[in-house]
């Protein structure tokens, strides 16, 4: 008890350093990241929970939040895949996959792949014409990342994980220089990064109380031109709880009720509180539903799951809704499948 105290009354007082620093960093941390994909939110279930569930055990798309939080998995096998278009009509796919050989006892290895598609662009060079410019085609940017996972349960409290990622990024060819004779030289703006993410889950020990940390997307400074940046660094703090535990007259085996919250450190951006909440029926049909706090056009998520387990495998589907104000609404699906 008196070490949750601890670590409760440490989260308590992080929350409100962020918060109040929300406030006075608002238009000082402006564009000091780039390859932002690398930031999204892709899991159907996080989205739907606000992205408060760096403290929470999960399947193998739990990779691209907190690597430690694979690290109980009791199938040799899980995998997730999914899609979501983005704001701007941004197309990404995903994938992940975690193995627990020998039942965990060695630790999980997991597998991640990203994949994001920008679209067509035409491709413009300044010309003494009427339009003031020539086009000379179309050109389509690109990005993708892989990963790899470990992770391990040290004891029946403490998980580790951590990841290795590759990330590159493609923003096309362009026209440098031309010519008397019109003849066009291009130059390829390609950038390619190591990055690694960070995590640990602690079980606390009162009742179902998880305390978490994680960070996302540490590596070193690249350059387009004439500019340096980072990936889009992002530390987490979160805590969960099943408030089942808390009642007496349900029965736990049919009814689980998740809440979880979460600061949020951005390397460019202000601090966020994040919130989620999951009920579950029967260990089947789960309703959730997160806040963010603060947001500019988007604040709340909605989402709904099914999951059924058979004698071998399982198989498992999550959707999330998020409203983003001024922009088309965001849809998630995530597949999941296990033995």
């Amino acid at each position: 008890m008196k070490k949750t105290f601890i670590i409760t009354m440490s989260f308590i007082c992080a929350v409100l350093l962020f918060t109040g620093a929300a406030h006075a960093q608002d238009n000082q941390k402006l564009a000091q990241s780039g390859m932002k994909f690398m930031n999204a939110i892709l899991d159907a279930r996080t989205a739907s929970m606000g992205e408060a569930v760096t403290a929470l055990d999960g399947n193998s798309a739990f990779l691209f939040s907190n690597p430690a939080s694979v690290a109980r998995q009791e199938n040799l096998f899980n995998g997730a895949a999914g899609s979501m278009t983005w704001i701007a009509d941004i197309k990404y796919l995903y994938g992940a996959a975690t193995i627990a050989p020998f039942g965990g006892d060695y630790g999980v290895i997991g597998v991640t792949a990203l994949s994001v598609n920008y679209g067509d662009f035409i491709e413009t060079i300044k010309g003494d014409n009427a339009d003031g410019f020539y086009e000379l085609g179309t050109f389509r940017p690109y990005a993708f990342s892989f990963g790899l996972s470990y992770a391990k349960a040290l004891n029946d409290k403490l998980s580790l994980g951590g990841s290795v990622k590759y990330a590159r990024m493609s923003l096309g060819a362009s026209v440098v220089a031309v010519d008397k004779n019109n003849s066009y030289t291009r130059q390829d703006n390609v950038r390619g990064v190591m990055a690694f993410d960070f995590g640990l889950l602690y079980r606390t020990g009162y009742k179902s109380l998880n305390f978490a940390m994680s960070v996302k997307n540490f590596s070193q400074e690249i350059k387009f031109e004439k500019e340096n940046f980072q990936l889009p660094l992002t530390f987490r703090i979160g805590l969960a709880f099943n408030a089942v535990d808390l009642m007496e007259n349900l029965d736990k085996d049919m009814h689980s009720f998740i809440l979880s919250v979460d600061a949020v450190h951005y390397r460019d951006y202000p601090e966020q509180l994040s919130l989620g909440g999951e009920y579950t029926f029967m260990n089947t049909f789960s309703l959730r539903a997160g806040y963010n706090y603060p947001a500019d056009e988007r604040s709340y998520t909605v989402g709904v799951g099914v999951k059924r387990s058979y004698e071998n495998y399982g198989l498992g589907v999550d959707y999330a809704y998020t409203p983003f104000g001024i922009f088309d609404s965001v849809h998630r699906i995530t597949l999941n499948f296990s033995l």
